[in-house]
């Protein structure tokens, strides 16, 4: 089966086709463009060049989140749109746990990390042996210090950084953890390929879902709401 990834989560934006484990074509843009403008000529522009027309593909894969909240919305409302339009089932990734597969290969710890802002990150981690990855926590959002305390535990392992948060986490790390390193630039940050192939795994394992069920998965409120929270004494 083919399938059509995207990945709108952070700033950058990317669209593959794929099947199984052959990636066909890949579109990656990181500029200052919005998804709303660059994602849809993306996804023509592939499968036009691809040779691959959406009768051809049998799913719809995007990462859900978590990431920045217009990203994520406008990734899951095309990945819905097209689902509907063509009758195709789709496949809801963990942006943090797509970010893993960059890292394929490797013998790691892959820390997943997205810059969540007001020095939280949005995080996972995963233990990465050759073509296996091994989920150790639950995505989440915590502070830095949260996450030195937490990644002390692999101190004997290699920690790799991956994700639009690996600099800055790094910049917190590096004093305290010698073993953490960032990810080499060119599979840093989050891209569809990688969405793709953590589709498969899900969708080999029955995690296809339908276009009404598709929905975006935050870890946190949204910034609105949590400033009107805060100034009408709500509980987080």
């Amino acid at each position: 089966m083919k399938i059509l990834a995207i990945d709108t989560s952070a700033k950058a934006a990317s669209v593959c086709i794929a099947q199984e484990d052959k990636i066909i074509g890949e579109f990656f843009i990181n500029t200052s463009l919005t998804h709303s403008q660059t994602l849809m000529p993306m996804i023509e522009q592939l499968c036009k060049n691809a040779q691959t027309p959406i009768s051809e593909i049998g799913a719809v894969a995007v990462n859900a989140g978590p990431g920045s909240f217009t990203g994520v919305r406008i990734g899951v409302a095309a990945a819905k749109g097209l689902a509907f339009a063509h009758s195709l089932p789709c496949a809801a990734v963990s942006t943090l746990e797509s970010m893993a597969y960059n890292a394929i290969g490797s013998d790691c710890i892959v820390c997943a990390v997205m810059d969540a802002r007001c020095s939280q990150v949005y995080n996972a981690v995963f233990r990465v042996r050759d073509e296996k990855i091994e989920r150790l926590c639950d995505d989440r959002a915590l502070s830095l210090a949260d996450l030195e305390q937490d990644l002390k535990s692999y101190s004997g392992e290699k920690v790799m950084l991956i994700g639009d948060g690996a600099e800055i986490s790094f910049e917190f790390l590096r004093n305290s953890l010698p073993n953490v390193i960032l990810a080499p630039a060119n599979i840093r940050i989050q891209k569809s390929s990688s969405t793709a192939l953590a589709a498969f795994k899900s969708i080999n394992e029955g995690g296809l879902t339908t276009d009404e069920k598709l929905m975006p998965v935050y870890l946190r409120l949204p910034q609105a709401q949590r400033e009107l929270n805060k100034r009408m004494g709500v509980a987080k």
